[in-house]
C-alpha cells in the first residue's frame, strides 16, 4: 500500500485524502453499452443499482435509463437529452455531447457482465471503508449511552445489509421499483397452485383465510396456558421445513421454492423437549409414550423412521432463555448467512428481554423489534404471546384483542392477531356429579360434539379478512390438522 502522507515546504507531515476505490472508466463503458443495446440492461440489472456508481452523474444517468427501458421506452443519447438538459453535472461533463460520447466509446457486449460486476464489487468496497470508518469513530467516542456489546449488534446488522443487500443504508425508493416488485408478489401467487402469496402452513383452510405466511409480516399467535398454542406453532414449523424445495425463484435467485428453512427460538421448552413434540406428531406415537419408553417394537420402528426423515429438515431450535431481543436478531441475521432463513417463530414474545426498566415499554420494544427483524430480513415472524387472565373470568372464554397481556403495542405492530381456542378445554373442567344424569347426557352430547376440534380466531388482519378457522387437534399427537367438514366425508377429503 502507497504511503499517502506527503511533507510540505514547512516540515510539517499532512495526510492527503485516500482516494475511494472507483472505476470511471468501468462505468463509462457500460453506460454507452446500455445506451447503444438496451438488452444490455436486463443482464446487469440483478446485480447493479444506480447507488452502485462512484460518479453521482453516472448513477443519475443509469436511473433514467432503468426507468424508461423498464417501460419498454427507448434509452438512448437523444431521448436521455430531453432528460438531463438541466442536469448541472452534466453540464461540468460537456453536455448532452457527453451521452454520445459514452455511446461512441461503447466496448462490446460480451464484456459488460464482467464490467458490471467490477462496478459492484468497487461500491461494496467502499461502503466496507466507510463502515469501518463509522465504526471505528464510534468505538474510539467513550459514551454512556452507547454500550460496546450493542456497538457490535449494530456493526454486525450493517454488515449483514451489505452482504445481502449491496448497500448498508436504505433510503427512498421510487415507486415504480415498489410497483414492480407488487406485481412479482401477484404474479407468485398467481403462479403457485391454491393462489398463496406467501408460505403454506400446511393447513389448508388458514392458508385459505391469510394466503400463506407473507415475507415481512409479524403475526402474534395468543392463548392461554392449554390451548396449544406451541403445538401449533410447532406443526407449522414442521409443515414448512419438511415441504421445503430450493430452486429458482421468480426474481431470478436461489432460495425455496416450497416450503422453507424455519429458525425456531424456544425460551420455555428445551430443544430436545421440542423434538420430542415434533416426533410425537411425525410418528403417531403420545409424547407421553416416547418419554417414558412405553413403545413396542412397531411403534418404535415408526419412531426410528420419524427421526431419520426429520434429520433432513431444515428446522433450527435456539433454546437459549431469557434472550435480549438484540441477539434473536443478531442470530437469525447469521442463520440467514449460514443456512437461509424462511421463518422465525418465537415462543414466546413475553420470555424475551427488552432495555426499557418499565414492563409496558419493554414489551413495545420486543414487538417493535421482532416487525423489524421481519422487515429487515424479508421473512415472517410467528410470535407466541400469552393472554392476561381476563378470559377466564368471562362467560365466553374466546378471547379478543383487548386480551393481549401487557401492551396494546403488540396489537399495533403485529399484521395478523391469532387466538388458539379449544373449547373442549373448559367444559372439560365442567364436567357434573354422575347423580345428575340430565346434566351428564347434555354435557357428553356438549362434550362429543367439541371433541378432537380447536379454533383459531383471526381478530386482526392487515391485508384480509378476520374471522375464525376450524382445526381437528389430535392431544395425544398434540398435532392440529385439517378438519374435514360434513359435506367432505364421503371420499373427497383433504
Amino acid at each position: 500500500m502507497n504511503d499517502h502522507s506527503v511533507f510540505n515546504p514547512t516540515g510539517v507531515e499532512v495526510e492527503q485524502p485516500e482516494t475511494m476505490p472507483h472505476s470511471i472508466e468501468a462505468e463509462q463503458q457500460l453506460l454507452g453499452a446500455i445506451l447503444t443495446n438496451n438488452d444490455i440492461y436486463d443482464r446487469v440489472a440483478a446485480i447493479l443499482s444506480a447507488h452502485h456508481f462512484f460518479e453521482p452523474v453516472h448513477a443519475r444517468i443509469y436511473e433514467i435509463a432503468a426507468a424508461r427501458i423498464a417501460k419498454n421506452n427507448l434509452a438512448s443519447p437523444v431521448t436521455l437529452k430531453a432528460f438531463m438538459e438541466d442536469d448541472e453535472g452534466l453540464k461540468e461533463l460537456g453536455g448532452p455531447a457527453y451521452l454520445a460520447r459514452l455511446a461512441g466509446a461503447a466496448v462490446s457486449s460480451f464484456a459488460v457482465r464482467d464490467y458490471a460486476q467490477m462496478i459492484y464489487d468497487l461500491a461494496v468496497r467502499r461502503d466496507l471503508i466507510q463502515l469501518g470508518r463509522d465504526i471505528a469513530s464510534k468505538a474510539a467516542k467513550v459514551d454512556v449511552k452507547s454500550e460496546p456489546k450493542e456497538q457490535i449488534v449494530e456493526a454486525e446488522q450493517a454488515l449483514y445489509k451489505l452482504a445481502e443487500q449491496g448497500q448498508t443504508e436504505g433510503g427512498f425508493q421510487s415507486f415504480l421499483r415498489a410497483v414492480t416488485e407488487a406485481v412479482n408478489v401477484a404474479n407468485a401467487a398467481y403462479q403457485r397452485e391454491g393462489g398463496l402469496a406467501g408460505i403454506s402452513t400446511g393447513l389448508i383452510d388458514m392458508d385459505k383465510k391469510l394466503g400463506g405466511l407473507h415475507p415481512s409480516d409479524l403475526l402474534i399467535l395468543a392463548g392461554r396456558p392449554s390451548m396449544g398454542k406451541t403445538s401449533l406453532a410447532t406443526n407449522i414449523a414442521f409443515n414448512i421445513a419438511k415441504a421445503y424445495k430450493r430452486g429458482q425463484k421468480h426474481d431470478g435467485s436461489e432460495g425455496a421454492i416450497d416450503g422453507g428453512v424455519v429458525g425456531f427460538f424456544s425460551l420455555e421448552m428445551s430443544a430436545e423437549q421440542l423434538a420430542g413434540r415434533i416426533l410425537a406428531e411425525a410418528s403417531e406415537i403420545s409424547s407421553h409414550k416416547i418419554r417414558q419408553g412405553d413403545m413396542d417394537e412397531k411403534e418404535f420402528r415408526r419412531f426410528v423412521e420419524a427421526a431419520k426423515d426429520l434429520e433432513a429438515c431444515p428446522l433450527f431450535i435456539d433454546d437459549t432463555p431469557a434472550l435480549p431481543i438484540s441477539q434473536v436478531a443478531a442470530r437469525s441475521r447469521r442463520l440467514k448467512r449460514t443456512h437461509g432463513l424462511d421463518l422465525i417463530i418465537v415462543d414466546y414474545l413475553q420470555l424475551l428481554r427488552g432495555t426499557a426498566d418499565n414492563r409496558v415499554q419493554e414489551i413495545a420494544e420486543i414487538s417493535m423489534g421482532l416487525k423489524a427483524i421481519a422487515k429487515e430480513l424479508n421473512i415472517p415472524v410467528i410470535a407466541l404471546s400469552q393472554l392476561s387472565r381476563q378470559v377466564e373470568s368471562r362467560d365466553d372464554k374466546r378471547p379478543q384483542l383487548s386480551d393481549l397481556r401487557e401492551s396494546g403495542s403488540i396489537e399495533q405492530d403485529a399484521d395478523v392477531v391469532m387466538f388458539v381456542f379449544r373449547e373442549e378445554y373448559y367444559v372439560e373442567r365442567e364436567k357434573p356429579s354422575d347423580d345428575r344424569l340430565d346434566e351428564m347426557a347434555a354435557w357428553q352430547e356438549r362434550m362429543s360434539r367439541l371433541h378432537a376440534k380447536a379454533e383459531v380466531i383471526i381478530g386482526k388482519q392487515r391485508h384480509g379478512p378476520i374471522g375464525t378457522v376450524e382445526l381437528s387437534f389430535e392431544s395425544q399427537f398434540t398435532r392440529f390438522g385439517n378438519l374435514v367438514k360434513p359435506w367432505q366425508q364421503d371420499g373427497d377429503g383433504f
